[in-house]
């Protein structure tokens, strides 16, 4: 008989401000604003959500926040670029890997699931269609065209070397970031699955349809 589990709730990140100040308190507290930020924007929406309640919601003052960052444009750009850290990352470790493509694309899908069930997730899948200007904008077309080429050239490295089944590398790099990207439009800190689950399970699936038959 299967057993229910028990649902998570993430508790609310201690703020920086409470702790002792020392070597790395700006980087921490900039990493708390940023993340409150996409907090508040997932929950409120971004054009819902002012500077004066993600200061409220991290205990500080408006103020305070601008040390760390320029205005709430430049706010939500922070938590896009945070967002696809992980997964810039997992797109350089794996050069220097021999293993074949369709496990280092794995590995980079991967990271990308998990990133989007994240805080982050919403912000990086609407920065796009909201209001930067037009430098962070062609920032944030640039960074997804990156993260997209990175992928595709795994499919052809995939195709190339008889781990993944062919196709048109283009349309199966959308299809995939399509389905990943939809998870953060459904996906709550209090599901029954984890972020790193929930990764796992999409990236099964984009295997199996993956593999050479």
């Amino acid at each position: 008989m299967a057993t229910r589990r028990t649902r998570r709730t993430a508790p609310p990140p201690a703020s920086p401000w409470r702790s002792r100040q020392g070597a790395g308190a700006r980087t921490l507290k900039r990493e708390a604003v940023i993340r409150m930020a996409a907090r508040a924007f997932n929950q409120r929406g971004y054009h819902n959500t002012s500077l004066d309640d993600v200061a409220r919601m991290l205990g500080v003052t408006k103020p305070t926040l601008y040390y760390y960052v320029h205005n709430k444009e430049d706010l939500l750009f922070e938590c896009f670029r945070t967002g696809l850290k992980p997964i810039r990352a997992a797109l350089r470790e794996i050069r220097a890997q021999r293993a074949p493509a369709r496990e280092r694309l794995r590995q980079v899908l991967l990271q990308y699931a998990e990133a989007i069930a994240s805080d982050y997730g919403g912000c990086m899948v609407r920065a796009e269609d909201l209001h930067l200007g037009t430098k962070l904008h062609a920032e944030v077309k640039r960074l997804k065209s990156e993260i997209d080429h990175g992928i595709r050239r795994l499919l052809r490295a995939g195709m190339a070397d008889g781990s993944i089944a062919r196709s048109d590398p283009k349309m199966t790099a959308f299809a995939i970031a399509g389905a990943l990207n939809w998870i953060a439009h459904w996906y709550r800190e209090n599901q029954a699955l984890n972020a790193a689950e929930v990764a796992r399970s999409f990236v099964a699936l984009f295997e199996r349809g993956l593999e050479p038959r």
